[in-house]
């Protein structure tokens, strides 16, 4: 049985699949949460979370071209910083995105069968684990419809809302603070957080060191393109007041604009966006998976690739079964600021990684590091406590091994 992934996605395809991880169910929940933080100021607070999510992917980028291993900063940290150092990456991440594929599902049961979201939520997954299980490729092409309509949806909420808004909405008023842009960019970080996929997914991109930096920055320029649209449209027609107020924003939005013919539109679109988000995050979680078993971190096994579909086949099952249990019982809510906190960790290694790569990388690695730090530690104090408690155990399971695995 080969231990290789093939190596199938082009330009297009890796462009694709990050920005069906980023244009997904995050711009659909969290506008409101960070209205609330930020105020006035929601749009700086989202060129704050792109700014640190340029950094962070263009550090990504470097790294994932010369180590185009699946695994993504689990194998970055661990070949520039050590062992540790790529076991906590791949700790906090793998912890981290099942809270986000849990929240993602239910967020696809909330909008297609509300009374019934737990039921709906775990269905999805055992669904989209399937699909999976069949190859990247279907998997690939699966997204690839799923970010056409949802990028139609979006498109179609700002241009509705913008013909309603008041642009003098856009204004930064009294009620910003530093402490609430930084709330606030912190929790609009979750709907950047797909762009790295595609380096996750390196062993499966053609010709990684040409592929994985062009198509990184790619897809995150058109994902914040897109953001930058929705919230100001969205900001103009509620202000910043309805926004923090709002549970399902777009929806709200279209309905003050007049459009209320485009509400069960948006119902449809948030749907599929969490069902692109949820089927990319599956396969994230599986490839780090994978490369943590390949180094006797996890269980031996789940380092086994499926000899026709050329997947991960048992990280797969494993992940998706963790995620239907995780799912059919846990809360959304929580879930955004936990699932934040973990993923600037592992963000914040990748930056400290890029920092050993030479000169040329210092200044970017340093302000993604630094911004990592800044938005973790500005998260609701709940979602810090406890991702520091979850990376805790994780450092404690880690000693408690003395630090088997790994050998590299």
């Amino acid at each position: 049985m080969t231990q290789e992934l093939r190596r199938t996605l082009g330009v297009f395809d890796a462009v694709v699949i990050g920005l069906g991880s980023m244009v997904g169910a995050g711009i659909f929940v969290a506008l409101g949460p960070a209205a609330g933080a930020a105020g006035s100021a929601l749009l700086p607070a989202l060129a704050l979370a792109g700014l640190v999510a340029y950094c962070n992917a263009m550090a990504s980028a470097r790294l994932a071209a010369r180590y185009p291993a699946s695994g993504g900063t689990y194998v970055y940290g661990r070949e520039r910083l050590g062992s540790f150092w790529g076991y906590l990456a791949g700790w906090a991440f793998v912890v981290g995105k099942t809270a986000s594929c849990a929240a993602m599902a239910l967020t696809v049961g909330a909008y297609v069968w509300p009374e019934q979201a737990h039921a709906v939520a775990v269905a999805a997954v055992v669904a989209l684990t399937a699909l999976n299980y069949t190859g990247v490729q279907k998997s690939a092409l699966a997204t690839r419809v799923i970010v056409a309509v949802v990028l139609a949806v979006l498109a179609a909420v700002a241009a509705v809302s913008f013909g309603a808004g008041d642009a003098g909405r856009l204004a930064v008023g009294a009620d910003a603070s530093a402490g609430g842009v930084l709330q606030a960019a912190g929790l609009l970080f979750f709907a950047f957080a797909g762009y790295a996929r595609i380096a996750t997914l390196g062993e499966e991109v053609r010709d990684p060191a040409r592929t994985i930096p062009r198509a990184v920055p790619l897809a995150l320029g058109i994902a914040l393109a897109v953001y930058a649209a929705v919230a100001a449209a969205v900001l103009a027609v509620l202000g910043p007041e309805g926004l923090a107020a709002s549970g399902a924003p777009l929806s709200d939005a279209a309905r003050a604009a007049g459009a209320d013919w485009l509400v069960p539109v948006v119902r449809v679109g948030a749907a599929v966006a969490a069902l692109g988000s949820l089927l990319a995050l599956i396969l994230g979680v599986s490839r780090t998976t994978l490369a943590m078993a390949r180094d006797g971190h996890l269980p031996g096994g789940l380092a086994a690739v499926h000899p026709r579909f050329q997947v991960p086949h048992r990280a797969e099952l494993a992940v998706g079964a963790v995620v239907a249990v995780v799912a059919a019982f846990a809360d959304v809510r929580g879930a955004i600021g936990f699932s934040s906190f973990g993923v600037l960790v592992y963000y914040g290694i990748a930056n400290a990684s890029a920092w050993t790569l030479g000169a040329r990388e210092r200044a970017l690695a340093v302000l993604g590091l630094a911004g990592c730090a800044a938005l973790a530690f500005s998260l609701p104090w709940p979602s810090v406590a406890a991702g520091t408690g979850v990376l805790a155990v994780g450092a404690v399971a880690y000693a408690v091994r003395g630090g088997r695995g790994g050998g590299h």
